[in-house]
């Protein structure tokens, strides 16, 4: 194997390997999420947005958005999404992007929308 070679594979295999943290680190807020049990996703959530998990940052945006286990706070929402939105985080930047569209929490801007 060569060294390009040898050194996507182990970029690949680390990459993986993260996500697959990232998605662990989560799941338990996942799990209550689905059984609608917000107030412990909310907590679950929580934990891991405050750590700059932008998986669990756009789940607390969309409870703030919705008004799921929180009052619904469109503010709220979208510093949530931002910051998950400036880690790249496409699903972050769609809502982020709605919530510009329809002025939720922030001013109505379009070109910001989009």
């Amino acid at each position: 194997m060569g060294p390009i070679l040898k050194t996507f594979f182990i970029t690949f295999i680390y990459l993986l390997m993260s996500n697959m943290i990232v998605a662990a680190d989560v799941s338990k807020g996942f799990e209550a999420y689905n059984n609608e049990d917000y107030e412990t996703a909310y907590k679950e959530f929580l934990v891991e947005a405050e750590q700059g998990n932008m998986i669990a940052q756009t789940n607390l945006g969309i409870m703030y958005d919705n008004g799921q286990g929180v009052l619904q706070d469109y503010e709220e929402a979208v510093k949530w999404y931002r910051l998950a939105a400036e880690q790249g985080y496409a699903d972050a930047q769609s809502n982020l992007g709605t919530m510009y569209e329809h002025g939720q929490g922030v001013p109505q801007d379009y070109e910001e929308a989009v």
